[in-house]
């Protein structure tokens, strides 16, 4: 390869790394409210089946609403959500593409 080609090569690199790398982060966050929205219907239904919401995530998997507690594609970590009663939240302190904390979701 020339070194002209080298360069133009190293150029189109350079310029494709950080659209790839926005793609992932896209993909990560979908995934994310996916995970939310099964987490949150899933104390939805222990609360209303039990009349009382679960202490913790892992009710939810041993009353058989989940069949593991998810991995945060954020943290990639099961154990950093953040539950309150009623909700459950991203683990992460990271700022989402859109300016808002991947927490607040």
């Amino acid at each position: 390869m020339s070194v002209g080609g080298t360069l133009a090569f190293a150029i189109l690199v350079s310029l494709a790394v950080p659209l790839v790398q926005k793609h992932l982060f896209r993909a990560r966050e979908a995934l994310l409210r996916n995970e939310l929205i099964v987490l949150r219907q899933s104390i939805a239904e222990y609360t209303a089946a039990r009349q009382n919401p679960p202490q913790s995530l892992q009710e939810l998997v041993s009353g058989g609403y989940l069949r593991a507690i998810p991995t945060d594609p954020i943290t990639r970590s099961d154990r950093t959500w953040r539950v309150a009663i009623f909700e459950v939240h991203s683990g992460s302190d990271q700022i989402s593409l859109n300016g808002t904390p991947y927490s607040s979701w």
